[in-house]
């Protein structure tokens, strides 16, 4: 009965489209978003060679599950596939092993890559990550924006923002935790 019910609730489940890759960083998947041609491919590219797996491009396909569970695949035609501009389509699979793609992923992050200039950022709290929520399907997912410039490691900072996600989610936040520490040393007088 409960197998039934899970096809079931796969089969009726409501879906929406989004433009981005998906991917699994770290175990978590993380939807990779941003205007065309800002390096989202690029960035899964370089992610895929560092171990994490593909689960979608271009095109990932989210599907409400439960009241707060977002499932995503890739249409069957594009699985594997990556569109590098230059290098043209890549068979991920092929060039990288199995072990590099994924089916499907509960879509757990958000992450937005925005160009460094952008009105939006220039008065970016340093301390804390640009988090905010956005409703997908009717389920708030957390989205982190993150500023692209030339010589920024993206790789890097995906990694570094899904550990921070992880953390934050087990109840610690890093520039919460700066914070007070400076408020501590601040009441002893020390700098």
């Amino acid at each position: 009965v409960s197998n039934l019910r899970h096809h079931l609730a796969h089969l009726f489940a409501e879906q929406v489209v989004l433009h981005g890759v998906f991917m699994e960083v770290m175990g978590i998947g993380v939807l990779i978003t941003g205007d065309s041609s800002i390096g989202k491919s690029e960035l899964a590219l370089e992610l895929v060679s560092r171990g994490h797996r593909l689960i979608a491009d271009d095109a990932p396909e989210f599907s409400r599950i439960a009241p707060d569970v977002l499932n995503g695949t890739c249409p069957e035609m594009l699985r594997g596939f990556l569109e590098v501009r230059g290098l043209g389509l890549l068979n991920v699979r092929a060039m990288y092993g199995d072990g590099a793609i994924r089916r499907n992923k509960y879509l757990r992050l958000l992450v937005h890559l925005q160009p460094a200039g952008h009105r939006n950022l220039r008065d970016m709290d340093r301390l804390s990550p640009y988090r905010r929520m956005r409703r997908v399907l009717g389920v708030e997912v957390p989205e982190i924006t993150l500023p692209v410039a030339p010589g920024r490691n993206l790789a890097v900072l995906v990694e570094a923002a899904v550990r921070g996600h992880v953390l934050y989610m087990n109840g610690y936040d890093s520039g919460r935790d700066f914070i007070e520490r400076q408020r501590r040393f601040m009441e002893r007088g020390r700098p």
